[in-house]
């Protein structure tokens, strides 16, 4: 288990953030950067939080990186889940206009729902807010695991 590093490379946190992006790239010139993550996101513009947002997996997506497999638990597969959850997804990302983030804790895909439900009935601008700081915390998250 790591403490929060004091700098990382950008290959480093394109692995914690799903991709290389703007948001990578600037986290990457501060010598904390996952301290400095909320303070760098203010600075983004609107473009650019969605890049990092859409760099995320979706809930419930087959194709997922190693450490989301593990984060999601690939063996919380009821399709019917799995299936709100793919519709619940697309509905949000039509009202938004980025994909949903939430930091799972390793929580099942049902409890998951819940907060997709409940989140739909919030503000784009709310969501944008909440989505980078789930964002961060996904990051944060990450990092102490590895």
């Amino acid at each position: 288990m790591h403490d929060l590093p004091r700098q990382l490379t950008v290959e480093e946190l394109a692995d914690l953030f799903e991709g290389r992006t703007r948001l990578v790239e600037k986290l990457a010139e501060h010598d904390d950067p996952l301290g400095s993550a909320r303070d760098v996101i203010a600075t983004l513009s609107e473009r650019e939080k969605l890049e990092a947002l859409n760099a995320h997996p979706a809930i419930g997506a087959e194709k997922l990186s190693a450490r989301s497999r593990a984060e999601q638990g690939a063996g919380d597969n009821d399709p019917v889940v799995l299936t709100e959850l793919a519709y619940l997804n697309q509905v949000y990302e039509e009202k938004f206009g980025f994909r949903f983030v939430v930091f799972v804790n390793r929580r099942p895909k049902l409890e998951i729902l819940e907060v997709l439900r409940a989140r739909l009935e919030r503000t784009r601008a709310e969501e944008l807010d909440t989505a980078v700081e789930e964002l961060v915390a996904i990051a944060e998250d990450r990092w102490r695991r590895s």
